[in-house]
């Protein structure tokens, strides 16, 4: 547990240091800006409509940020030949990942957090509740974890970290379109294609709309932790080549 909180100090410390990591955050806010004042504002419209717009945009901006927080964590270290450091001390493959998986959770969740006054002026100028804008923020930060995995999976792979990106945002894509080929199907793999979707099922029928689901819950923490044991093993293999 003590390197675990010391690796996550050192990666967030670096997030929070890192001119990367800002000019990522501030295209984040200045697009997720941009869109709420020219689209999600546009014209008359219901209050819960248009915060329904706000997560919808979000979460597209959620998971691109994830990308690009997350696929250089392990291929930098890799890189730069510290990972050799960190593999001959007597820290664990898993403490590396959790702890650098936590710190980018941290930094993601401080982006959220700057765009909290977007769905405030919404509540001000309508009628929705303040749960509908948690549960909203809740499934993003979610939708988040489940990227920032992704992400350090595909960094524990290779050493390339445009490879790394490019593999992390292949799987992300192909998991947020699974509802859509689903649809094509019919049975028992038509419905376990769905529920393994990433986006259209457990977010847009769930978070998005407020509606705060147990199993949309399980189904994020699931992902999150599938794809962070694939990179924990992943690391354990590479260890010994």
């Amino acid at each position: 547990m003590a390197a675990t909180s010391i690796i996550y100090r050192r990666e967030l410390s670096s997030f929070l240091r890192s001119p990367l990591a800002w000019v990522i955050a501030t295209l984040v806010l200045i697009v997720d800006g941009i869109y709420f004042r020219g689209f999600v504002l546009k014209g008359e419209q219901l209050s819960a409509l248009v915060l329904e717009r706000f997560f919808w945009f979000s979460s597209g901006m959620v998971m691109f940020a994830g990308v690009l927080l997350s696929f250089r964590l392990i291929t930098e270290e890799r890189n730069q030949h510290s990972l050799v450091l960190l593999n001959t001390s007597p820290v664990r493959d898993s403490q590396i990942i959790v702890g650098k998986f936590l710190a980018a959770l941290t930094f993601l969740a401080i982006l959220l957090i700057l765009t909290v006054y977007m769905p405030l002026l919404i509540k001000v100028r309508g009628k929705i509740t303040g749960s509908q804008i948690l549960v909203g923020y809740f499934g993003l930060l979610l939708l988040g974890a489940a990227t920032l995995a992704i992400g350090i999976f595909a960094s524990a792979m290779v050493k390339s970290q445009l490879l790394a990106a490019l593999i992390s945002t292949a799987i992300i894509v192909i998991m947020v379109f699974l509802f859509q080929f689903a649809k094509t199907l019919d049975g028992t793999v038509q419905s376990v294609l769905q529920e393994l979707d990433l986006w259209w099922i457990h977010f847009q029928n769930g978070f998005m709309k407020g509606v705060l689901n147990l199993k949309d819950v399980i189904y994020y923490l699931a992902v999150t932790y599938f794809f962070l044991l694939l990179g924990v093993k992943t690391l354990e293999a590479k260890r010994w080549q």
